[in-house]
């Protein structure tokens, strides 16, 4: 697998509570990749909580130091990149992430809901509904598109991406 990724970092995409800080830190282990994930490194950068950020300066503030973050993380290669549920909604991001394999991790609302019900640390949380909406077509843009099930485990999603990554590598060329 490492072979045919060719060094080729991933970006995992995907509304707040599909897991991808689980799922991309079990892939990095698998794949022999660093392992990097933008909401963490935001809060190193600007040593504030999301909610911080948020509650201080804004979401476009926010949104400011997320472009900045992912340009940085995008130029690496062999790295698994877990990026904030929003990071699709500027169009100057998708050009960082098409530097490597995006990723769709989706999983039903329901799912979502349930995962987050206790989560107090996502300032978006309340808007579960109306954000996966308006995102949706932008998620679909994505290089693959991994639907989730809550029966499923972190290894068992890792597996499938895994198995399904060689299908995208062969008919689209990363150059």
């Amino acid at each position: 697998m490492t072979n045919l990724l060719q060094g080729v970092s991933i970006f995992l995409i995907g509304m707040m509570g599909t897991g991808k800080t689980t799922i991309g830190k079990v892939l990095a282990q698998q794949l022999n990749y660093r392992f990097f994930d933008t909401d963490v490194l935001i809060e190193r950068v600007s040593e504030q909580s999301i909610n911080e950020i948020f509650a201080r300066q804004g979401e476009e503030s926010f949104r400011e130091l997320e472009t900045k973050v992912l340009a940085e993380v995008s130029a690496l290669t062999k790295s698994v990149i877990a990026t904030g549920g929003g990071i699709i909604m500027r169009p100057m991001n998708w050009s960082y992430l098409r530097h490597g394999l995006v990723v769709w991790l989706d999983a039903p609302l329901e799912l979502l809901e349930q995962r987050l019900a206790e989560d107090n640390t996502r300032p978006l949380r309340p808007n579960l509904s109306s954000l996966l909406e308006k995102r949706r077509p932008l998620y679909e843009q994505a290089d693959l598109h991994l639907a989730i099930a809550d029966n499923q485990t972190p290894e068992q999603i890792t597996a499938k991406l895994i198995e399904k990554i060689p299908t995208v590598l062969k008919s689209q060329p990363l150059n």
